[in-house]
């Protein structure tokens, strides 16, 4: 076959894939509409949750505070400290298998691992609080507890679910002889992002906690949220958008087809267009259905219909070097079909366009929202809005980091400019958690 740029856009318009179907300033106003019925309690796809943390405008030097990121592989412990110019130092950083990814455990034993991994820190002196980064969904309260809805990411600790992740690990702390009277406070992921984001030299003023990984999310801070009564223009609280929900409107036929695949169908549609827990499956699909239409030809096609899954770091590889006969794509190619792989990363190419084109055009909605509400965010050149992100599909994916940054540069100096910086923070997950230990 011989590889055609124009035939191959064409098959990504005709199956309502294809970037430039989908007009990011319709999706602002889409995103910002529900954002603000989220906000007000009516029927939203952006679940809006509140974290009830008050982000510091200052960090209390020289408080040491534990920090716990519950991951998906593993769990990270560490005692953390920020010093007067809030530059942050950690040790006894300890990382083990998060409990339940090597077979079920119980609540008890679950709480009772993590309890022990704390003691030795609690041992090196007395600690301000305990940030806890738990990255699970859970429903968190006004006292920044948090009860565990469901857990994923392949955990089996089915007696954990519906506790209460601070009051869990207090007790187990308590039984194991070492009653720790200090906040507990329970944050996810994104919040964690964010508050990273504000910490450390020269991080003054506004930001966005940004997740582009497995998943996506958005978390900001908010001055209104009138579903649970509160307004302060003074001391916002972060809030955590649950962007990966949104009910986006240029879903295309075979999204709507790869969505019946995966394991919750109907939710998180926006996840799975964007995120690096499924581009990879949904370029699958594509690459099939492109073989079922002609436009993709090469000698082992078959292998390619009858391959199951295709992990997003896979086609990550297969972009960067087609010629990885070790690859599950690039093996599936012959030495005389170049043309054929280009194809196929072509049509790879504009599924990842089209990622950075939704990604970018949430997070200027959020930033306008933001405006909106009469913060001048974004505005001041003096002290630019700091989008804070954390994810490796950021960091790694070929071509998306660039496409997010360009289109999303586009979007925030359409008709005002825009002071931003966007990047990825070290340790959010970590340093985040330890933010939220010193926070109102």
């Amino acid at each position: 076959m011989r590889f055609d740029p124009r035939a191959a856009a064409e098959f990504g318009r005709r199956h309502e894939f294809h970037y430039d179907l989908c007009d990011p300033f319709t999706l602002v106003e889409d995103f910002k509409a529900e954002m603000d019925r989220g906000l007000n309690g009516k029927a939203s796809s952006l679940a809006m949750i509140p974290s009830y943390l008050k982000p510091l405008a200052k960090l209390p030097p020289e408080r040491p505070v534990i920090a716990l990121d519950a991951g998906g592989t593993n769990f990270r412990v560490s005692r953390i400290r920020f010093d007067e110019s809030g530059e942050v130092s950690a040790e006894g950083t300890r990382k083990i298998p998060m409990p339940g990814t090597r077979g079920r455990v119980g609540g008890v034993e679950f709480f009772d691992t993590i309890a022990a991994t704390v003691i030795p820190l609690l041992d090196r002196g007395p600690a301000a609080g305990i940030g806890f980064c738990f990255s699970y969904p859970t429903e968190i309260t006004e006292d920044t507890d948090g009860r565990l809805l469901r857990f994923s990411k392949e955990v089996d600790a089915p007696e954990v679910e519906g506790q209460f992740v601070g009051k869990g690990l207090r007790d187990a702390l308590q039984r194991r002889g070492v009653g720790f009277p200090g906040r507990i406070v329970v944050l996810n992921d994104t919040a964690a992002t964010l508050l990273s984001g504000l910490a450390g030299p020269g991080r003054a003023g506004a930001a966005l906690g940004f997740i582009l990984g497995t998943g996506i999310n958005i978390a900001y801070t908010e001055t209104a949220i009138p579903k649970i009564g509160f307004s302060s223009a003074e001391n916002p609280q972060v809030l955590v958008t649950e962007s990966g929900n949104f009910a986006w409107r240029y879903r295309g036929s075979l999204d709507r087809r790869f969505d019946m695949t995966t394991k919750n169908p109907g939710t998180y549609t926006f996840e799975k267009a964007t995120s690096g827990a499924y581009l990879g499956p949904l370029s699958l699909m594509v690459f099939k259905q492109a073989v079922s239409d002609g436009l993709l030809r090469f000698r082992k096609a078959s292998e390619l219909e009858s391959l199951a899954r295709l992990e997003t770091k896979d086609l990550n590889t297969f972009m960067r070097n087609p010629l990885d006969r070790e690859n599950p794509l690039g093996k599936l190619f012959d030495d005389d079909e170049g043309d054929a792989a280009r194809t196929m990363i072509y049509l790879a190419w504009i599924i990842t366009e089209r990622a950075g084109l939704l990604t970018a055009s949430t997070l200027a909605a959020t930033v306008e929202h933001i405006a909106d509400s009469g913060s001048l965010a974004g505005y001041d050149p003096a002290s630019p809005l700091r989008i804070a992100v954390e994810g490796t599909t950021y960091t790694a994916y070929q071509g998306l980091r660039r496409s997010l940054e360009s289109r999303l540069h586009c979007l925030l100096t359409a008709k005002l400019h825009r002071s931003y910086t966007i990047g990825p923070v070290e340790q959010a997950s970590l340093f985040g958690a330890a933010v939220a230990a010193l926070s109102g």
